[in-house]
């Protein structure tokens, strides 16, 4: 698969927002052990204004070019600096793209500024990745997020993770072992190791479903599950994870 480079991402922030751009960051697996075949380019800008919807509307029409359809896909949040510092739950994203929204997108939709607590891991992997790809260190742009927020975020999430199963198998199963691993360790794993932490802990039945999407993530195999029972082993994951969250 062709990669994206981050440079390119760097240019077409500055290209749209301009002097608004205070940094931007890498994060994700690129920064948790390196990119595997289906991992996503993830990218956190931080800019001193909010986005205009033309703005948006103009980042989506760039993005739609350079990711996925046989590119790397990209996952691009925008967060407006006094909107997550000082820090406070929900925290507020202004921008965000990802492949998952593509047909939203094709068909003009233009992502709104709001609350997501998803923002709560992202940011806490920007800084612990400390990885500027354009301005100064995340931490002199960015409050840590407290440990009792992360935890909520991410078990907050795992309703709407649960509805995506059937459309999303691979990506939900090795999400719902990442929340499990940080809940249980504190720590913030790439997917294919927490899904290793997490088949350590199944019961037998559920492994090989679990085994499966880590393989098909790092590439050793192909995408199929019409042969395994794949939503025994995400309702066990999500029950852990309610037990985990105390």
């Amino acid at each position: 698969m062709p990669e994206t480079g981050t440079g390119h991402l760097v240019e077409l922030l500055h290209g749209v927002l301009g002097d608004s751009v205070l940094g931007v960051y890498a994060h994700g697996s690129a920064t948790l052990g390196g990119l595997r075949p289906h991992s996503d380019v993830d990218v956190l800008a931080v800019v001193r204004e909010p986005t205009t919807h033309g703005q948006r509307r103009a980042l989506v029409e760039e993005l739609l070019k350079v990711s996925g359809r046989g590119r790397r896909p990209v996952e691009m949040t925008v967060v407006v600096q006094d909107r997550v510092r000082p820090w406070r739950y929900p925290p507020t994203c202004d921008f965000l793209y990802g492949e998952w929204l593509r047909e939203d997108f094709e068909r003009g939709a233009v992502p709104a500024p709001g609350p997501n607590p998803d923002l709560a891991p992202v940011l806490t992997m920007v800084l612990l990745a400390d990885a500027p790809l354009h301005g100064p260190r995340p931490a002199e742009l960015l409050d840590p997020v407290p440990a009792a927020d992360l935890r909520r975020a991410i078990a907050e999430g795992v309703p709407e993770l649960m509805a995506e199963l059937e459309t999303d198998t691979r990506n939900v199963l090795l999400t719902l072992a990442r929340v499990w691993s940080t809940l249980e360790t504190g720590g913030i794993r790439s997917k294919d190791a927490a899904a290793a932490w997490a088949i350590e802990r199944l019961p037998a039945a559920h492994r090989p479903v679990l085994v499966r999407a880590r393989a098909v993530y790092l590439g050793d195999e192909d995408e199929r599950w019409d042969d395994l029972d794949v939503r025994p082993c995400a309702q066990h994951l999500a029950r852990v994870i309610e037990e985990s969250r105390g």
